[in-house]
This record gives C-alpha cells, sequence and structure tokens, in this order.
C-alpha cells in the first residue's frame, strides 16, 4: 500500500482536535458559482495536507473507455424503475434521477477528450455500482449529486490539476478531483472542513450547520448503520468503499455540530444510557447510527478484532493495510463523540481501539522518525500530523506510550541523520558497493577522495536502514578518503568522514 501515500488531496481542516497546525495556509480551491463563471480563491477552513491517496496512474482516456466498455447490467435506470415499483422511491424521486442521467447522457455527446472521458468514467462508476448490485435507494442522493456535478463541471469549469479541490457556490462540500475519475466528493476534507468552521468561532456555526445539512443526507445505509462513502475505484478497491479515517472525523464534526448548537458534554462521559439532551440531539443521533462500520470487519466495516482490542483500518477493501494516523484519528472522534454524548457504545470501541494502538504505536517508531506504515517512512508532513494525532491522545487519555512517542516525534524533527560507513575495504580495477547505514530518509551524498583529488561523487534519496552506492573500478590502491553528507526531510544535514583501503 505505499501508494497510500501518493496525494488525492483529501484535505484536514484546522480543527479543534489540530489535524493540521493553526497557521496552515488556506487550501487553494477552485469554485463554480452563478453564470459558469470559475474563480479560484483560499478555504480557510481546509487544511493544504493531503490525507488519501491518489488512484494508480492510469490513461485517463484508456481508463474511461475500459469502464463504458465494460458497463455491467442491469442499468442505473433498470434499478431506479425496480426501487420504484418496489415504493423504495417516489414517483418525483424517479423523475428527478432519470432526468439527470439523460442531462448526463446529452452533455456527454457534446464533450471531447479529457472532459469527456471523466464525465465517462463518473457515469461509468453509476453503471459499475448499478450492476454489481449497490445501487440502493440511500445511494442515489450521493451518486446522483456526484453524477451532477461532474455534468457541470465537465461543461463549463477549466480542466484542474490533480488533486485541484472544487467547490461550488452557495455549498460547503468539498470535491477532488481524481485523474481518470472525474471530481468526487472528499468526506474527509468535507468534515475537516466542518471542524475548521467551529474552531472559526460563534460567526461560523451557520456555516457549520449548513455543511452538516448537506452531508447527512448523503450517509448511506451500510454495516447496519450509516457510513458516508467514496465512489471511484482506487488500488484494487472498487466502490463504494468506506474509510474509519473519514468516519472518525464525521463523529467529530457531528460532536462539533452538537456543540455549536447549545449542547454541553454529558457530566458523566461514557457512563450514560444515552445521549445528552441538550443542543441539537440529532447530530448525537446520527453520530450514533454512524458507529456501524467501527464495528464491523471488511469488506463492509473497517473494524479488525485483535487480540487486546480493535484496530479501525484507513480502507475497508484493504484489511492488510496498518496505517497509524488513520488509527488515531478514528480514535480521537471516537473519543470526543463518546466523552460528549455519554454513548456507552462509542466507549467501549474506542477502549478497544485505544489498546489496541497503545500497543501498535511503539512499532512506528524507527528510533529516528515515524513510519506511515510498517518498513515505510512518513513524509514531513506525515510525520508532523502523526505527532499532533499522538499529542492529542496524550492529553486525552494520558497513555504514557502516547505522551512518549509525541515527545519523540517532535525531537526527531531538528535532530540530524545518524549516518555509518560499514564498506572499509575494496578491490582495485573493481567496481564495488560503499554501504552505509542510515538512520531516517535523507538525500545521501558520497564523494571518495584520494591525493585530494575527487575520484567518485554522487548523491540519492534513501530510506532508513542499510545501503549502498555502486562504486566504479578504482585503478590505484592505498587509503582514500570517504565523505557521506545527509539532509532529512526537515532539512537537519550531517557528515561523516571514513577511511577506504583499496587493495592489490
Amino acid at each position: 500500500m505505499s501508494k497510500a501515500r501518493l496525494v488525492l488531496a483529501a484535505a484536514v481542516a484546522s480543527c479543534v482536535c489540530c489535524l493540521v497546525p493553526a497557521a496552515a495556509p488556506a487550501a487553494r480551491v477552485l469554485v463554480l458559482g452563478p453564470g459558469d463563471q470559475v474563480h479560484a480563491t483560499g478555504d480557510p477552513y481546509l487544511g493544504a495536507l493531503s490525507l488519501t491517496p491518489s488512484p494508480p496512474a492510469v490513461t485517463q482516456r484508456l481508463l474511461a473507455r475500459r469502464r463504458l466498455r465494460a458497463t455491467p447490467r442491469p442499468t442505473p435506470a433498470g434499478v431506479l424503475a425496480g426501487l420504484l415499483g418496489a415504493g423504495q422511491i417516489a414517483p418525483a424521486q424517479y423523475a428527478r434521477y432519470r432526468g439527470d442521467l439523460g442531462q448526463a447522457a446529452g452533455t456527454l455527446r457534446r464533450l471531447r477528450a479529457t472532459r469527456r472521458d471523466e464525465l465517462g468514467a463518473v457515469i461509468g462508476n453509476l453503471f459499475s455500482i448499478a450492476g454489481s448490485g449497490r445501487l440502493t435507494a440511500s445511494r442515489l442522493p450521493a451518486l446522483f449529486l456526484t453524477l451532477e456535478r461532474n455534468r457541470q463541471w465537465w461543461a463549463t469549469g477549466p480542466l484542474p490539476a490533480s488533486g485541484q479541490r472544487i467547490e461550488f457556490a452557495g455549498s460547503q462540500l468539498v470535491w477532488e478531483y481524481y485523474p481518470g475519475q472525474g471530481i468526487e466528493l472528499q468526506v474527509l476534507g468535507t468534515f475537516g472542513k466542518a471542524d475548521g468552521l467551529f474552531t472559526a468561532g460563534r460567526a461560523h456555526y451557520g456555516a457549520l450547520q449548513q455543511l452538516l445539512g448537506e452531508m447527512i443526507p448523503l450517509a448511506v445505509e451500510r454495516a447496519g448503520g450509516l457510513a458516508w462513502e467514496y465512489y471511484f475505484s482506487f488500488d484494487g478497491g472498487a466502490p463504494p468503499w468506506v474509510s474509519a479515517m473519514a468516519q472518525g472525523t464525521a463523529l467529530e464534526a457531528l460532536t462539533r455540530g452538537y456543540l455549536a448548537t447549545g449542547g454541553s458534554p454529558h457530566p458523566t462521559g461514557g457512563a450514560a444510557p444515552s445521549p445528552a439532551p441538550t443542543g441539537t440531539p440529532g447530530y448525537l443521533a446520527i453520530a450514533h447510527r454512524a458507529l456501524g462500520i467501527l464495528e464491523t470487519p471488511p469488506p463492509e466495516g473497517v473494524a479488525i478484532p485483535t487480540g487486546l482490542g480493535r484496530r479501525f483500518l484507513q480502507y475497508s477493501f484493504a484489511p492488510g493495510a496498518s496505517i497509524i494516523n488513520a488509527f488515531l484519528q478514528t480514535l480521537i472522534g471516537l473519543h470526543d463523540y463518546a466523552q460528549t454524548s455519554g454513548d456507552p457504545e462509542a466507549a467501549a470501541l474506542f477502549g478497544a481501539g485505544d489498546a489496541e494502538a497503545a500497543a501498535e504505536v511503539p512499532s512506528f517508531d524507527t528510533g529516528a522518525w515515524s513510519l506511515y506504515q510498517p518498513g515505510l517512512e512518513d513524509t514531513l508532513s506525515y510525520h508532523q500530523l502523526v505527532t499532533g494525532f499522538l499529542a492529542q491522545l496524550c492529553r486525552r487519555t494520558a497513555q504514557p506510550v502516547f505522551c512518549v512517542t509525541a515527545q519523540r516525534f517532535t525531537a526527531d524533527e531538528t535532530t540530524p541523520p545518524a549516518l555509518a560507513l560499514l564498506t572499509g575495504r575494496a578491490r582495485r580495477r573493481r567496481p564495488f558497493v560503499l554501504r552505509f547505514r542510515l538512520s531516517k530518509s535523507s538525500h545521501v551524498g558520497v564523494v571518495v577522495i584520494r591525493d585530494g583529488v575527487t575520484r567518485f561523487a554522487t548523491s540519492a534519496p534513501f530510506a532508513y536502514g542499510v545501503h549502498a552506492f555502486a562504486v566504479p573500478a578504482l585503478s590505484a590502491p592505498g587509503a582514500y578518503v570517504v565523505r557521506l553528507a545527509a539532509t532529512d526531510l526537515a532539512g537537519n544535514f550531517a557528515r561523516i568522514l571514513g577511511t577506504l583501503n583499496l587493495t592489490r
């Protein structure tokens, strides 16, 4: 799952749970407004950090055409007719959704090149979901909103860069451009924005309520509760799929919405049998129903039972991927909802996850940097993200492992990388490898010198661990000076000198 570090730009806002630093710059978004005019602006309630991966690199046009050629049955139109006949949707809904299908098809015929491919990919995803039998009544609002927003954008909007965030005038929802997949609702980014609106203060509570009012109807029935899904293919996972991190952030946002409308935390934390009655209890009721995927194993849910408790997954289609920042943010959302609502079910889920996370966190510490998942170091931004999450959990739970690891990771940002030269001898006139040990991800340079003259020099990026430079044959026997230098992701620099002896 190394692709999971690539950017989809699911931007998380500067929220009460400090998903990104408060000083983070406003995220750049494109906004489609009246008269089909698009303007670029900064959304101060979105952070700039990208948390969800981009899809594998594929040619947009080939991907879109493949989906359209492979369109399965039944079709969306046929599913809509069946839902109408079963009384699961009203005639007005049926007429509206059929109209949306017709408009999208008409727009597709007028588009060319990338625009046609992107809208075609979204239509292809809708057909695929229908063909798999998963086009249920509860999914219609989110899927047909996605269809309509893509029809609008590709008919009138500019061609965005990969990962570009997009908004529409009059709406608080955050969308994201995934090349070859069109624009998709960014669940994590939208709920992160909700937290950012709460943090911004009372003057923004109306916008927070509007955002939640838009998102709640887009939740679908899944795993015995409600969930917010993603509707594009990614890394072997077919839509619709869910993320524990997005769901945990939804719990956080709903809790904030409750507090913003006059609610107060329950005085007994998780000991009460029902949500506190003040504020807007509907938000807490929705949050309670959103616990379903956190209680259910994949592929429907994101919960993996363990000997100590429970692990929460970033992706429902990837049960083997252990991504620590997603796990920790899910716990933060669960904790805050449980403490505010007094919901014992949420408190139990948090307790199970807390026990497992406390046991796992040390394995994500290399001693010099954090790991994104086992064996794969964090980028600087993810290192800072996971450090912040650990500090949050330290303040909430006082678990020593969270506190100590947060302190260690903070220190790692100012500690230079450690280098050790492991090769001391080689044969003259034969190519050889110059091995070295590196403590954390860095750009490493090597210079081999004899008699004040550089005989070999190169540089490259390396992860932590033991690595080697391939050195061409050197002719003269005797002692050579080896200079190794490393600059880590935070800009810390280290240099060592060593000796290499070339024998006959």
